[in-house]
């Protein structure tokens, strides 16, 4: 693991909030050099502390407005059966997050569709088609309270200042 020092911290924190920032105004608001900015942020990518950047779309303006979190329960959960499975949901694109999970179900889904149309195709490809796949139990989001993709950060170590 990489160690991170408070730079480190307020660049990432810096980053998930606005990742479209140019060097120059991430060096800025840093108070460091571009230079310096560019270094820092280049090390934490070859790190993989960075994994990538992305636009946060709207759904509703995209026309996917139907949410689904999904719990899906196997019939046989050895390593194999599970990896099988998971390969299946990550290869869907409504499919925007695959989680493996501990007690209850084996796996939780996060899936975005336009319609329930489109819900029920999803639901023939990746339930209904496969014999291993034992219970479905779905919640259709009706409001989103918060969507916060940033990851919390570790606090710096306090230093003392006399």
């Amino acid at each position: 693991m990489l160690p991170l020092d408070p730079l480190d911290l307020r660049l990432l924190d810096h980053l998930q909030r606005d990742a479209s920032a140019s060097n120059q105004a991430l060096a800025t608001a840093m108070g460091v050099s571009p230079a310096t900015a560019l270094r820092r942020v280049r090390r934490l990518e070859e790190a993989g502390v960075i994994q990538g950047y992305v636009a946060l779309l709207s759904p509703q303006h995209l026309g996917s407005a139907l949410t689904a979190l999904v719990e899906v329960t196997l019939d046989r959960q050895g390593a194999e059966h599970l990896a099988h499975f998971e390969a299946r949901a990550v290869a869907e694109d409504a499919v925007q997050q695959c989680y493996r999970v501990s007690p209850g179900p084996d796996l939780m889904l996060v899936c975005q569709v336009p319609d329930m149309p489109a819900w029920h195709a999803l639901v023939q490809r990746l339930f209904t088609e496969d014999a291993n796949v034992r219970n479905v139990k779905t919640f259709f989001s009706v409001h989103r309270a918060k969507f916060e993709p940033r990851s919390v950060l570790p606090r710096p170590p306090h230093q003392d200042g006399a």
